[in-house]
């Protein structure tokens, strides 16, 4: 891989400069792990822990960013119960302008030269009927496994702010943000949801430095005791007047209090003075993950658009 570049932070940028335009043309064909927020909060969180296994490639027209490509290799991942996860498949994320639809074959052979040997999973959009042609030409087919009752293909839920609903937290409460709570608290409550986690404080210091980050955009829950119960970060992009809650969890000890429901309203109340217009919000689609999907349907959302999960085997080629 020594020939290979590594996403860097200015290549990210453009990248969420290339999910705004196509946002604001087709933003159906913007992939899951392209879109405005998912870009910043996936490298922010993990640059530098896992950075070495990401080379990209990007493509240019007139001056401007139309395509990229950006692979995940095999690596481990260290969590913060001690464990260690092996992460043998290489995945691809990627986006080409609807302009530029063409360049998906190269896309497609960059990622097969580059993942040679290796199994290969990617997630184009489901409404992208002209990529997902190309994928299946070059040997990528449907990955049942991941279309089971318990898969991890991800749907992606819209809203817009008219008509929020106001915000009821339990006695004792309280909103906060990750600006008057501080990075340790910001960072514990991360944990906390998500246990066991990659996530350290070195990665909100990532996650901090990203395009788009607002620590008055990063929303808490605090308890009576002073825990920060539950979170989400909110990824204003105020070319399209739209932002995205991304990542969004609850402590296990203070689940099913309406803590989530509370704060998602009070996020897009955040977000409408901010700017935006309307709201999106990712989770998994399958049949088997049943809990998040309600809690965006009770406050508004409903499915936009989904991934198509795909795979080809080492042995294809």
């Amino acid at each position: 891989m020594a020939d290979l570049k590594l996403v860097t932070a200015a290549d990210v940028k453009l990248m969420q400069g290339l999910a705004q335009r196509v946002t604001a043309t087709r933003p159906d064909l913007v992939n899951s792990d392209a879109t405005f927020g998912e870009l910043a909060w996936n490298w922010g969180k993990g640059h530098a822990a896992i950075g070495a296994s990401w080379p990209r490639h990007l493509w240019f027209s007139g001056g401007g960013l139309v395509a990229w490509a950006w692979a995940s290799l095999p690596h481990q991942v260290r969590r913060s119960d001690g464990s260690v996860k092996d992460v043998t498949q290489a995945y691809l994320a990627y986006q080409a302008h609807p302009d530029h639809a063409r360049l998906v074959d190269e896309v497609i052979d960059w990622f097969d030269a580059t993942a040679a040997g290796i199994d290969r999973t990617v997630l184009p959009s489901a409404a992208d009927e002209f990529a997902l042609k190309r994928w299946a030409a070059h040997g990528y087919e449907t990955d049942q496994a991941s279309l089971g009752d318990t898969g991890s293909w991800t749907q992606l839920n819209e809203r817009d702010l008219t008509d929020v609903e106001k915000p009821v937290l339990p006695d004792g409460f309280r909103f906060r943000t990750a600006d008057e709570a501080g990075p340790k608290a910001a960072v514990q409550a991360h944990l906390d949801a998500w246990a066991p986690s990659a996530y350290t404080s070195e990665s909100y210091q990532g996650v901090r430095q990203t395009a788009g980050y607002r620590g008055d955009l990063h929303l808490l829950v605090e308890a009576p005791d002073g825990t920060m119960a539950s979170s989400t970060i909110m990824w204003l992009d105020e070319a399209n007047s739209t932002a995205e809650f991304e990542p969004v969890g609850t402590h296990p000890r203070y689940r099913r209090l309406g803590l989530g429901r509370a704060m998602l309203l009070h996020g897009m109340h955040l977000a409408r003075a901010a700017g935006a217009t309307h709201m999106t919000v990712a989770c998994l689609g399958a049949p088997g993950h049943p809990k998040a999907r309600g809690l965006y349907y009770s406050v508004g959302f409903r499915e936009f658009t989904r991934d198509a999960p795909l795979i080809k085997a080492r042995t294809a080629g």
